[in-house]
């Protein structure tokens, strides 16, 4: 999957295999129509697995304008026809959807420069199948829990190759936040990283989606582990998953912290913040030391997506200690990404590892519920005030029996 797969031609919906019965229903449009039901040749595939029908239309958020702002470039569409399954497709029904720090740079074009609106956006989502083609069928069926990565998850409903899917025992929140965080600490602290017993890690932002995981993955490597946060809820919620020495940076000085009690400096930095951070963490180093990037969202509401550095030193801080800094994008590794989920599916369900949600209970306005309140997520994000993977729930209504 690469990011140009973002553009969408428009889906087939499910007028194509549609025979009209005698009740009326109203449409998406407004009005009254003739209420449709699948051809029966293919009922056993395309009924909901509540045994309701599936509607006509749903919500969907839709990028409109390229922008950071996602208020300003992204709309909340209610008249999308739901999309038809092809024969190797699966329709899921969104029960939950993960947002990200990369939501803003998604809307704002920067993965894929030619692309123009309007498009899909949302990362990731789990649901179940209430629709499938012939050739799906014979891997997957109606009702079944699955997981999957790709663009376009901010909808109540999404087509979802049956190659991509991925399989989960139930549609739990906690299993949604592995498919990008958990992964993303996986891999690359595997693949670039290179753990080992006694090393000392520091990771920042490590009260967030990602950052939790990449404590709790560097703590089972027997690693001394660092954290950055911003609260001291979140430097409770950190030593409740190991980590050793938690930083609230609003109320030490990471900098001095760091001289003072790892002088040698530290051997693996997973650095997801940027900016100032970022500049902290190079200086921070140990001889041989490794610094991954995995993100800058400090920078990513500005105007280009970055924060100024001091980078005309960079090389001669590099060079000083044999030190390394290496980008980690999840899209480049995803020959590992099956092992990755397989094994972290089996920890979160084995509960040896935490898998943190937060749906906004604390917000201002409460839980995040409906594609409507991903923009209050969103704001919830860069405010700083997740502990843990944002979530946010999808409830759907029972329809009427066919």
């Amino acid at each position: 999957m690469s990011w140009s797969a973002l553009s969408c031609a428009r889906p087939r919906s499910w007028g194509a295999r549609l025979a009209p019965l005698a009740s009326p229903v109203r449409s998406c449009l407004g009005g009254v129509r003739p209420r449709p039901i699948v051809d029966m040749s293919y009922s056993r595939h395309f009924l909901d697995f509540q045994g309701s029908s599936i509607p006509t239309c749903m919500k969907k958020l839709v990028v409109t304008k390229l922008s950071a702002n996602f208020r300003e470039a992204v709309a909340l569409r209610h008249d999308v026809p739901v999309p038809l399954p092809g024969d190797g497709d699966l329709l899921v029904r969104n029960r939950f959807v993960g947002v990200n720090a990369s939501d803003i740079n998604y809307s704002a074009g920067r993965y894929d420069p030619t692309v123009k609106p309007p498009f899909d956006t949302g990362f990731e989502g789990i649901g179940e199948i209430v629709a499938l083609g012939l050739s799906a069928s014979a891997k997957y069926t109606v009702g079944q829990a699955v997981a999957y990565m790709r663009y376009g998850a901010f909808a109540e409903y999404i087509i979802v190759p049956s190659k991509e899917a991925i399989p989960v025992p139930s549609v739990k929140p906690e299993f949604l936040t592995l498919l990008v965080s958990g992964t993303t600490a996986y891999i690359s602290l595997k693949e670039l990283g290179k753990l080992s017993e006694g090393k000392t890690v520091l990771v920042t932002a490590a009260a967030g989606g990602t950052g939790q995981f990449a404590v709790q993955l560097s703590k089972k490597a027997k690693c001394n582990v660092i954290g950055t946060c911003s609260s001291d809820e979140k430097s409770d919620f950190l030593k409740s998953i190991g980590c050793d020495h938690p930083i609230n940076y609003k109320t030490e000085n990471v900098a001095d912290v760091l001289k003072k009690v790892y002088p040698k400096g530290v051997d693996v930095v997973y650095e997801s913040v940027g900016g100032k951070m970022f500049d902290l963490a190079v200086n921070s180093l140990a001889i041989k030391g490794r610094l991954i990037v995995i993100g800058f969202i400090s920078g990513y509401q500005t105007r280009t997506g970055l924060q100024p550095g001091y980078v005309e030193m960079l090389p001669a801080k590099l060079l000083r200690k044999s030190a390394s800094i290496q980008g980690f994008f999840l899209n480049h590794y995803f020959s590992e990404y099956k092992m990755a989920m397989k094994h972290l599916l089996e920890m979160c369900e084995n509960r040896e590892l935490v898998c943190e949600v937060d749906f906004g209970d604390m917000s201002p306005e409460g839980k995040f519920t409906g594609l409507e309140s991903v923009f209050r997520a969103i704001d919830y994000m860069y405010m700083g005030k997740n502990i843990g993977k944002i979530v946010v729930e999808l409830p759907h209504p029972v329809n009427s029996k066919l």
